[in-house]
């Protein structure tokens, strides 16, 4: 089992955030060719969950913007993996995330 999130990219329309529900989780922001410019979570404060962050992410980014997503009640511990993960194959964090996140992460080594 992979620790990546692994699930198709889709487009960051009304149709395809509506069935997403107000549950606690992680999410990718990617452009149209789907590099990732963006690692976020909706956590215990985020109004509607997942559905309430797509919805507001939708409403401030531009067309062609892609995402993905994962329920999951651990959403810290899962957005940090995901952003170590982003790090160890990118080199470096999402712009946005360095300016919103600007704690120290650990060091993943994932096996591929």
């Amino acid at each position: 089992m992979s620790i990546r999130l692994e699930k198709p990219f889709q487009a960051l329309t009304p149709e395809n955030i509506e069935p997403i529900q107000g549950q606690l989780g992680v999410y990718q922001l990617a452009d149209a060719s789907g590099d990732i410019f963006y690692i976020g979570y909706a956590g215990g404060r985020s109004l509607f969950g997942l559905h309430g962050e797509l919805k507001r992410e939708m409403q401030e980014n531009s067309d062609g913007t892609q995402f993905r997503c994962e329920v999951n009640m651990q959403y810290i511990s899962r957005y940090e993996e995901l952003l170590m993960l982003h790090k160890y194959d990118f080199g470096e964090l999402p712009e946005r995330v360095l300016n919103e996140y600007p704690h120290k992460i650990g060091v993943l080594s994932p096996g591929n």
